[in-house]
């Protein structure tokens, strides 16, 4: 997706946060079971809330995170930290399916005995209710667009009965579709498929979150003051693996405060989480960065690219030389510096994210002679390929947000083109309207270098290589197109297509193949990829039991107070 959540870094940061970078970072991890202890409220502080709470639509990180206690899918990421957090596991399914039909058909056994939290016994047919309401409610519509029958649905109808074939008197369901999807079971662990009851309404539910089957239930949500969850009294654990028993009794996020005064509460232990999605100011990090919070605060690579896309259709960046010689100019230092620092950014060359299926660092636009790592611009090959391409004295414009952060980076990237030869201006737009803008095909002749930021929907390398960059994900006159810079190679197209395949049997050959796309994309040259970013979450001193997923980050029901 392209953001869970919206971004507002103080640019600067780095001052305060230099000495931060020694702060605890989360790998692996798994609760210390035997000192844990159940109840109690945990309270999570947000500076403002999610909008609105149906999972149909909702497409948030900051909901999925109570959404994932609340509810369950067919399957489910494993619910630990660290890599192992990635792995799917059966849920509402008592096991995970062998596709069938050359890939088409998914026949689930789904697990007798559950109760969503209003009583009513969860059967197979929920899950048809559930896909249904994906097309009418509506949500994001292309995790599940190859189900049999979901072409021909609409806002006013939807009839899945030939793709979500549901047996409840033998407690199956087949999931039919029209053409192979190796991800299929990575998109039923997502939010939009986790069950609602049938009967839910079609439409929209508001501020009303429908029932689930997880360890706890929503009691209330309102997005001007807070949403509370409270135990789901007819949950047992089927599969400890996918729903886990909750700590807490209750869970709270409020909404409203500054995000330092956040951190204030939670240092005086009048709350117990800053929102991960928060972030925390620069004059307050420094203080975080003494012995005294060492335990608190928690610092994790993210699987996100922030990038500028190059419009591969206009000069001077349908030159592949052109675009090359970006990305040897770009100072990818002072990005980072813009980030944060290196305590929350690394530089980056390449689409895939680090600790990312079928990732190997690969970085040849940087000086000096190893092409794993960056080490420092090259002006003097950046100049050399601009003149080559012909391309030299060219406007160009580069498009991006408003903010603080946004203007320091458009500025940087203004200044490195000047630096080669362009003659570059400025172009900002609020946040609220970059991206709809660069979306737009219409808009292609109204910029050359845009910025963007992309944060995984699951871990699969084609959520960023084929969804980014993919042939088939360029939508002519669409406004929903995210392959902005319009970029396609056949020859790698062919490559993603057969990575995509390979998926199904041998997961080891495909990811091999995905690193090939993956290199021969970054030497495409369609992006000028900036850094990877980097997570800081503050708790209070008596929250125990921390896990970070890397699907889910922060897993809330997981922690215990003292």
């Amino acid at each position: 997706m392209r953001f869970r959540w919206a971004i507002a870094i103080t640019a600067g940061t780095i001052v305060a946060l230099a000495a931060c970078s020694s702060a605890k970072t989360a790998g692996p991890s798994s609760p210390a079971t035997n000192h844990a202890v159940s109840g109690g409220t945990f309270t999570i502080l947000a500076n403002s809330s999610f909008g609105v709470a149906d999972p149909a639509q909702n497409y948030t990180l900051q909901e999925w995170q109570l959404l994932i206690d609340t509810h369950d899918g067919l399957v489910a990421f494993q619910r630990v930290g660290g890599v192992p957090g990635t792995k799917l596991v059966p849920d509402l399914a008592a096991s995970l399916p062998v596709p069938t039909n050359g890939g088409k058909t998914y026949t689930f056994q789904i697990r007798r005995g559950i109760k969503f939290s209003n009583g009513q016994v969860l059967k197979p047919s929920d899950f048809l209710t559930t896909f249904e309401r994906q097309f009418t409610v509506p949500g994001p519509t292309t995790f599940y667009s190859g189900l049999i029958g979901a072409s021909a649905c609409s806002t006013k109808h939807c009839d899945l009965s030939k793709g979500v074939v549901a047996d409840d008197a033998n407690y199956t369901l087949t999931l039919n579709l029209t053409t192979p999807d190796p991800e299929l079971l990575d998109q039923l662990a997502l939010p939009f498929a986790f069950a609602v009851p049938s009967g839910t309404s079609m439409k929209l539910t508001g501020n009303t979150v429908p029932p689930g089957t997880g360890p706890y239930k929503w009691q209330s949500y309102n997005p001007n003051a807070q949403a509370v969850l409270v135990r789901n009294p007819y949950f047992h654990v089927w599969n400890a693996a996918a729903q886990p028993p909750g700590y807490p009794n209750q869970i709270i996020e409020k909404y409203g405060l500054q995000v330092s005064e956040e951190v204030t509460e939670v240092e005086n232990g009048q709350a117990n989480e800053v929102w991960d999605g928060d972030q925390i100011p620069s004059d307050r990090l420094a203080e975080l960065n003494s012995a005294k919070f060492a335990n608190q605060v928690h610092v994790n690579a993210l699987t996100a690219d922030w990038y500028f896309a190059l419009n591969t259709k206009r000069p001077p960046f349908n030159n592949v030389l052109a675009r090359q010689a970006i990305n040897y100019a770009a100072n990818r230092a002072a990005y980072v510096k813009i980030a944060g620092g290196p305590s929350l950014a690394v530089p980056t060359c390449q689409i895939l994210p680090p600790q990312f299926p079928a990732y190997t660092p690969y970085c040849p636009y940087t000086a000096g002679t190893d092409h794993t790592t960056w080490t420092g611009p090259d002006l003097t090959k950046a100049r050399q390929l601009v003149q080559q391409s012909g391309t030299a004295g060219t406007k160009v414009v580069v498009n991006g947000t408003n903010d603080e952060v946004g203007k320091s980076l458009v500025a940087q990237m203004v200044a490195d083109l000047d630096a080669i030869g362009y003659k570059a201006s400025s172009q900002l737009l609020t946040m609220s309207i970059q991206y709809p803008f660069i979306q737009n095909s219409s808009n292609a002749g109204k910029w050359n270098v845009a910025w963007s930021a992309w944060y995984q929907d699951y871990p699969a390398p084609s959520d960023f290589l084929n969804v980014l960059l993919g042939c088939d994900t360029i939508h002519p006159n669409s406004d929903a197109s995210p392959n902005i810079a319009e970029y396609c190679s056949p020859s790698v197209q062919s490559q993603i297509d057969q990575a995509r395949t390979l998926g199904q049997t041998n997961t080891t050959a495909a990811d091999q193949l995905w690193t090939k796309v993956d290199h021969a994309d970054t030497d495409a040259a369609p992006w000028v990829d900036l850094y990877n970013p980097k997570q800081i979450d503050l708790l209070s001193s008596n929250v125990h039991g921390y896990q970070w997923n890397p699907q889910w980050y922060i897993l809330i029901d997981q922690l215990w107070l003292s």
